[in-house]
């Protein structure tokens, strides 16, 4: 069976992951980290979705963390390509040809459980993360690794509220429909967010499924229907980039924008926010680096290392634009727009794993 390992994102991150040095490949014996044990294995992650520079990072990100470890034999990965029987087809061809651990990153949610129980009933590591899949720990997988999701709807929540505070309209774009991190995320405003401020999108987000198109098509759509919107919500804000001048083309200034970060975005604001006064910007550290805790379950689990401590990835506050505080947005117009500066892999190495 042919996997996504020979698809052009694969090669590009193999050889950003050669280019930053790990070709050879392993870090020494005195660097071991704790959770990679003595018990030879391979690896392999699998993507619901891998079509964008988010993925294509995380994905160096995994190989480089996998890579800590000398007792990761192999390490391979997978693109559902957003194509629910892609993806269980993947879970199901790297259990049977046997790799020892699988990492997925469950786009479709639930659907793909029953794969997940199958492969780890045959006694695979699985761990699923940052997507609910539902099913449990140490029945229907190793060990699933969640993000803090609601903590994120929260932090926008409490910085909405101190930009607006006598309420306004809000347009909150998330992935695919249904997914758990815009339904948790959603949960944390309303924590916070009383009926001042109302949603005008269709309940519960506008599903963009973190396409970069797609969400320039809804975003542009929302902006011609809604004369009134005071702040966006997003969970993955370079992608709102591309559709951010419509708001200049029908007379009005671009709202508010709370969100997760990215140098486009950064850039972005450093250019546009002095002819925007509305344009406020918050957000909070992408999340690329969540699959690292997952890598490193997923390697103790099969090669007999020390299980982590953490099992929830929290993704810091990142970047506030009425902070007061020097260098408040970032951006490096030195590198391409589709790296996030929040990030443990350097800007340098994202923009080799991008292909720029």
């Amino acid at each position: 069976m042919k996997h996504a390992l020979n698809s052009k994102l694969t090669l590009a991150a193999t050889a950003a992951i050669l280019a930053m040095g790990c070709s050879a490949p392993f870090a020494s014996a005195a660097d071991v980290p704790s959770w990679c044990g003595p018990k030879k294995a391979t690896l392999a992650l699998l993507d619901g979705y891998g079509g964008n520079s988010w993925r294509q990072v995380t994905t160096a990100s995994g190989k480089q963390e996998a890579l800590k470890c000398p007792s990761i034999t192999n390490y391979e990965y997978a693109d559902g390509q957003g194509k629910l029987d892609k993806s269980i087809s993947d879970i199901k061809g790297f259990a049977a040809k046997g790799v020892d651990a699988l990492v997925v990153f469950g786009d479709a949610g639930p659907a793909v459980l029953p794969a997940i129980t199958s492969a780890f009933k045959a006694g695979k590591v699985v761990v699923p993360y940052r997507v609910v899949v539902g099913g449990e720990d140490g029945k229907t997988y190793t060990k699933f690794i969640g993000a803090s999701f609601v903590d994120d709807g929260v932090s926008w929540g409490n910085w909405i509220k101190s930009v607006l505070p006598k309420g306004g309209n809000l347009l909150f774009l998330s992935g695919p429909a249904g997914n758990s991190q815009g339904l948790d995320e959603l949960k944390g405003m309303k924590q916070v967010l009383d009926d001042s401020y109302k949603f005008v999108n269709a309940a519960p987000f506008e599903v963009t499924n973190w396409d970069p198109a797609l969400t320039q098509q809804v975003l542009t759509a929302a902006i011609a229907k809604n004369p009134k919107i005071d702040v966006i919500v997003s969970d993955f804000g370079p992608s709102l980039v591309g559709a951010l001048p419509e708001f200049k083309k029908s007379g009005r200034s671009i709202p508010a924008l709370a969100t997760s970060d990215g140098n486009s975005l950064g850039c972005f604001w450093t250019e546009n926010n002095k002819d925007n006064p509305d344009f406020k910007l918050f957000t909070v550290a992408t999340g690329n680096d969540n699959v690292r805790l997952a890598v490193q379950w997923a390697v103790a689990s099969a090669t007999g290392g020390k299980l982590p401590d953490e099992q929830i990835f929290k993704a810091p506050s990142f970047e506030d634009s009425v902070s007061g505080k020097p260098n408040a947005v970032q951006c490096r117009k030195d590198l391409p727009g589709a790296i996030y500066l929040s990030s443990q892999l350097s800007a340098d190495d994202q923009a080799k794993a991008v292909g720029k």
